[in-house]
């Protein structure tokens, strides 16, 4: 037999590659199964995907970040959590045909995947200690024991009556050499056997998972906001404008934009939510429950809001109905001056349960604007995706300066000595909102008939408000449109202007003005470092 020959009849054949990676992706899913059944014992936040999304987000670029929301929206996580799953995927099958030919080294690489997980769940901001490693741990060694299982049955020589008879082997008969002589009966008994039991874990776990948030669903279910102290008055009907295609004065709740970095959205049960107020000049400090600020009068306000994230023209900004308490009120009732009144800190530092941090400036939190704890939202208690139990909604500043989602604790100090997540990664550390305007309709790239059609959209100089609204036709003069009725200086107002529309392509642009004289630049920035700015168009063909 030549050198070559051996060689060969040494490498495993093409059938048995394919079933290793079979294996490896066998071996990955049992893994994935097991650390989240492990994670419905420690928390849902520990399971890998999680933990190493989270990292993968903490350390991905701002600018990759922007891009990210820009082009998938709310859809980013979700477009996150698929491609971790598809590294997971490529590396278990490569791990599993590696395996094939060196069992050891496929189950150490599965191994080292569990490490990384481990190390990642220890980062978190969020980190509940060394328990939140064990999902990880215990995925790895379950997904490596299995694949170090599978790989046997494709080396181990397939026992046969022949063999224990002393007859003439299959490959002195002319079948298959003993490289190839594997334990197929063995192999499919043990990985439809590690299937079921992979899938009968994972749904456990999942179910489990599910149940640690019914608590905090049913808490939020007997949660009966109380008549506001102070309520809002009513929404003039002038306010809105009967024109087909504007975004409405209030935004719906399942319609109001979500940007944050929760992979998975906690869950509060509110019944043991505490928040505490401590610091630097924080003569009382406090902690308080959520019955604690319901027992409080409550003021109703309706607020626009605004992501940081939010390109010039996008969809990130919505206005909504709050109810909550006062912010400056709790501050003031610890012993909190701002620094204008010779107050010791200048920031104030919300943490959220998941481990954000949001820090916003103490002089706008106690200048008189209705800057809240809210509670509920249009008339209900927050929804999860927006902050139950409590949230921190602040009228004139970017939400990554101030609108920290279920939070738990505050806490005093200076811009010098504390920066927050978002400023680590290059955000600004002051950022009120800009003052913008958006065409609503007709929409990019529509086709109108010719005669008259009605522009109109949106605008926005939160507290401080929109005084004019002008609208051009190509190159042509600026003509000032119509504003609605104006509700409040926090909220956006609503703008129209009718239009002759004559055959041919044309481009419709927006500008605002607001109520310090502050024209809407023309200059165009990315969101980076503190919001975009730029004005608004809309290139339409009329027929």
């Amino acid at each position: 037999m030549t050198d070559e020959e051996k060689d060969q009849r040494g490498r495993p054949g093409l059938p048995r590659l394919a079933l290793g990676a079979l294996s490896g992706a066998l071996a990955g899913f049992a893994a994935l199964a097991a650390a989240e059944l492990v994670a419905a014992g420690v928390r849902p936040q520990s399971a890998p995907v999680v933990v190493v999304g989270g990292a993968s987000i903490d350390a991905t670029p701002a600018a990759v970040k922007d891009w990210a929301i820009r082009h998938f929206g709310t859809d980013d996580k979700l477009v996150l959590q698929l491609g971790i799953l598809a590294v997971l995927t490529v590396s278990a099958l490569a791990l599993g045909v590696l395996a094939v030919r060196f069992r050891r080294l496929g189950a150490a690489g599965t191994l080292l995947f569990g490490a990384v997980g481990a190390m990642a769940a220890l980062d978190r901001p969020d980190s509940a200690g060394p328990t939140d490693s064990l999902p990880s741990v215990a995925g790895a060694v379950a997904g490596a024991l299995l694949l170090y299982a599978l790989a046997g049955r494709l080396t181990a020589p397939a026992r046969s009556t022949a063999r224990q008879t002393g007859s003439v082997s299959e490959e002195a008969a002319g079948g298959p050499p003993a490289s190839e002589a594997w334990d197929r009966r063995g192999f499919v008994l043990a990985a439809a056997s590690a299937a079921t039991a992979s899938a009968v874990a994972g749904a456990a776990g999942r179910s489990l998972n599910g149940s640690s948030g019914r608590d905090a669903a049913t808490s939020r279910e007997k949660v009966v906001l109380p008549l506001p102290g102070s309520p809002a008055r009513p929404v003039p009907k002038r306010a809105g404008l009967r024109v087909e295609g504007i975004s409405p004065f209030v935004t719906p709740n399942q319609d109001f934009y979500r940007v944050d970095t929760a992979l998975v959205v906690p869950k509060v049960d509110a019944s043991g939510w505490r928040m505490r107020i401590h610091g630097k000049g924080v003569r009382r400090p406090a902690t308080y429950s959520f019955v604690d600020l319901l027992r409080r009068e409550l003021i109703e306000r309706d607020i626009t809001l605004t992501c940081v994230s939010n390109e010039v023209g996008g969809p990130y900004v919505g206005n909504a109905r709050w109810i909550g308490v006062r912010l400056a009120d709790l501050l003031a009732e610890c012993g909190v001056k701002p620094p204008s009144r010779g107050g010791r800190a200048d920031q104030l530092v919300a943490r959220s349960v998941d481990g954000m941090t949001i820090g916003s400036p103490v002089e706008d939190l106690m200048d008189g604007r209705d800057a809240m704890l809210a509670l509920g939202m249009n008339g209900e208690p927050l929804p999860f995706e927006h902050g139950f139990p409590v949230r921190m909604v602040v009228p004139g500043l970017y939400g990554f300066v101030s609108a920290c989602k279920w939070i738990e604790d505050i806490e005093l100090t200076t811009f010098d000595s504390y920066d927050p997540y978002w400023v680590k990664r290059g955000w600004a550390r002051r950022a009120p909102i800009r003052t913008e305007s958006r065409i609503d309709t007709p929409k990019p790239f529509a086709r109108p008939r010719t005669g008259t059609v009605m522009v109109a959209g949106v605008a926005w100089a939160q507290h401080r408000g929109i005084d004019k609204v002008e609208v051009r036709i190509d190159d042509g003069p600026w003509r000032e449109a119509h504003l609605a009725a104006e509700y409040t200086r926090d909220t956006w107002r609503q703008w129209s202007i009718p239009w002759q529309a004559t055959t041919g392509g044309h481009t419709l642009t927006v500008r605002a003005t607001d109520r310090t004289g502050t024209v809407q630049t023309d200059r165009r920035t990315r969101t980076i470092p503190d919001g975009a700015g730029g004005w608004h168009s809309v290139v339409v063909t009329v027929d």
